[in-house]
C-alpha cells in the first residue's frame, strides 16, 4: 500500500521549519521553502510500516473509523512523543491561538501544560475566572468534568476548557498538601486581559505589573512608566518593582522590549535550534526609562518563558535583583506553523538562553533573593501605651516631613485605593530592600 501523500508532505513539514521572531504565522510549502524530496530524506520503511498498521485497521478494528481521525490521531502521537509544547491544532484552535496573543479570548485564563501524561497549571491569569476560583501554579488537573485527562493531548484539554461565556466547568485538581483531589467548579467568561498596570507604593518607588506578554506589551510598560513618573511631582522614580509572578509567558517580542526599556544595550535573548536560521540574537538600544534607578524584579513558580527572558536578561546585565521563587523553566522557542489545508502546528524550534548562556529549560531563573510567599499580619496594637506622639502639643519632627503620608507616605493606585502591599509579604520585602538600597545612595551621594 503507497504510503498517504498527506503523511508524505508531514514529514517533509517536519524537516523544513523556519523560526519566527516570537510567535509567528507561517504558511510552509515545498516550493516557498525550496525543500525537494531530494533534500529531505523520506524514511520509506518506516512509512511502509505505518501503512500496513493504517491497512491493518482500517480492515479489521471493531468499528469503522475515519481517514481523517486516523491521520490526526498518527499526528498527534508523533508530535506528544516530542515534548509537551508540540501539538496539532486544528483550525479553530489556530484561530484562537491568533486570538489569545491580541488579549482577548473565551475561556478560563489559565496557561496548561503536561506532566506525566496531566495536564499541568503553569499559572492562572490575574482576575480571569482560574484566578477567582482557586487554582494556583503546580496544581494538577486529573480530571475536566468528568473525563480523565491522563495522557489527554494538550490542545484537546484547552478546547474542552473553553465554551460560552457564563457556563461552568468542574477540574478535579491534584496539589501539594491535599490529601485527596478536590474538585474547582470555574465559570467561564470573556478574557479581556489587560497586560500591564502600576501604582505608586511609599518612599517614591513605582510598581508595575505584568500579567501576559501581549503584542502592545512594551509599548504599555513605557506609557505606564509616563504615568508613574508623572506622579512622582518632587522629582524622578526613586525604585522600581517590576512583578513578573504568575506571568506564564506570550509573545517573545513584547519580552524583549519589556527588558528593552530597562537595560543601555548587549544581549536580552539569544536562540540555538538544529538550523542556522532558528539561531537569532536579540539586542538592547542603548536608551533606557529609569536613568539606572534601582530595580526589584518579583518572580515565582508561575513565571514562565518570556517572564523568564526579562528575568534573566536583568539579573545577567546586573540591572535588577530577582526576588522571589525559582521559575518555572520553561526554555524553548515555539513556532506557529500554518499548513496547506488551514489547520497548524505549534512546534519547538530552539531553545532560549540569557546572555550570559544559560539555558532556561528545565532550569528556570534562581532569584537572587530568595523569598517564598507568605501572609504578612499586621503590627500588634499596643493598647493604651502612650507614646511622645500620643501627648497634647507635642512638637512636630520636621524632618519626618514627607514620610507620613503625602507624596513620599502611603500613596494611592490609580483607582484610589490604598496599594495592598502590606498583604504582600514578597512585595512587602522587595519594598523594603528598595528602600535600603534608595537610602544606601542617598548616604554615598550626601
Amino acid at each position: 500500500m503507497k504510503p498517504p501523500k498527506r503523511l508524505q508532505t508531514f514529514f517533509v513539514l517536519m524537516l523544513g521549519i523556519l523560526i519566527g521572531t516570537g510567535l509567528t504565522l507561517e504558511r510552509i510549502s515545498q516550493a516557498e521553502r525550496g525543500v525537494s524530496s531530494e533534500e529531505v530524506p523520506i524514511p520509506y520503511e518506516q512509512l511502509q510500516l505505518f501503512s500496513e498498521v493504517y491497512s491493518q485497521i482500517k480492515g479489521k478494528y471493531v468499528e469503522d473509523v475515519s481517514d481523517e481521525d486516523l491521520m490526526k490521531g498518527a499526528i498527534d502521537g508523533m508530535l506528544r512523543e516530542l515534548d509537551p509544547h508540540s501539538s496539532y491544532l486544528t483550525r479553530d484552535m489556530l484561530g484562537e491561538m491568533q486570538v489569545e496573543t491580541e488579549g482577548k479570548f473565551g475561556g478560563l485564563g489559565i496557561e496548561v501544560t503536561t506532566e506525566n501524561g496531566f495536564i499541568k497549571v503553569v499559572s492562572p491569569i490575574d482576575g480571569t475566572p482560574a484566578d477567582k476560583a482557586g487554582l494556583q501554579a503546580g496544581d494538577l488537573i486529573v480530571r475536566i468534568d468528568d473525563t480523565p485527562t491522563k495522557d489527554m493531548n494538550l490542545m484537546e484539554a484547552v478546547d474542552q476548557m473553553r465554551g460560552e461565556p457564563g457556563s461552568d466547568i468542574k477540574l478535579t485538581v491534584v496539589r501539594e498538601g491535599f490529601e485527596q483531589p478536590r474538585d474547582f467548579t470555574v465559570t467561564r467568561d470573556v478574557i479581556r486581559i489587560e497586560s500591564v498596570s502600576s501604582r505608586m507604593l511609599p518612599h517614591g518607588v513605582g510598581y508595575l505589573r505584568v500579567k501576559q506578554f501581549q503584542q502592545d506589551t512594551g509599548a504599555k510598560v513605557r506609557e505606564h512608566l509616563n504615568k508613574l513618573q508623572d506622579k512622582r511631582e518632587s522629582g524622578e522614580l526613586r525604585g522600581l518593582v517590576l512583578d513578573l509572578r504568575n506571568n506564564p509567558g506570550g509573545v517573545l517580542s513584547a519580552a524583549v522590549e519589556v527588558a528593552d526599556a530597562f537595560v543601555e544595550g548587549g544581549k536580552i535573548v539569544y536562540t540555538e535550534g538544529r538550523e542556522s536560521n532558528s539561531d537569532m540574537t536579540l539586542n538592547a538600544n542603548p536608551d533606557q526609562a529609569l536613568n539606572g534607578k534601582p530595580m526589584v524584579v518579583l518572580v515565582n513558580s508561575g513565571s514562565a518563558s518570556a517572564s523568564e527572558i526579562v528575568a534573566g536578561a536583568l539579573q545577567d546585565a546586573e540591572r535588577a535583583l530577582v526576588v522571589g521563587t525559582p521559575t518555572f523553566g520553561k526554555g524553548s522557542v515555539q513556532s506557529i506553523l500554518e499548513l496547506s489545508d488551514g489547520s497548524g502546528l505549534k512546534l519547538t524550534t530552539a531553545r532560549y538562553f540569557t546572555p550570559a548562556g544559560r539555558s532556561i529549560q528545565a532550569e528556570g531563573i534562581d532569584p537572587d533573593i530568595a523569598v517564598k510567599p507568605l501572609e504578612v499580619s499586621q503590627p500588634e496594637d499596643n493598647g493604651n501605651r502612650l507614646t511622645e506622639r500620643d501627648l497634647p502639643g507635642h512638637l512636630m519632627n520636621n524632618s519626618l516631613e514627607g514620610e507620613e503620608g503625602g507624596e513620599e507616605g502611603q500613596e494611592q493606585s490609580e483607582e484610589g485605593e490604598a496599594p495592598d502591599y502590606m498583604d504582600d509579604y514578597q512585595l512587602n520585602q522587595a519594598l523594603n530592600l528598595l528602600r535600603g538600597i534608595i537610602l544606601m545612595e542617598s548616604k554615598q551621594a550626601s
